[in-house]
């Protein structure tokens, strides 16, 4: 499960980062393509920061049993 949840956190991040930088670059005469970008963006920064955030519960805990 926790390797299943890394590659959503890296798929996430690349979506964001990708996204984002196509609703940073895209013409402000085409509104409906910024928008989407700028969705698209927010989703993968959203799903990435949840998959990240549960990556780290797991590990502290996983750290914490062993200790």
């Amino acid at each position: 499960m926790t390797k299943l949840v890394a590659v959503i956190c890296v798929i996430s991040w690349s979506g964001f980062w990708a996204f984002g930088y196509l609703a940073l670059t895209a013409s402000m005469a085409d509104q409906a393509q910024v928008t989407m970008a700028v969705l698209l963006a927010a989703m993968g920064f959203f799903s990435g920061m949840l998959a990240w955030l549960k990556l780290s519960r797991d590990g502290a805990a996983a750290v914490a049993r062993r200790a």
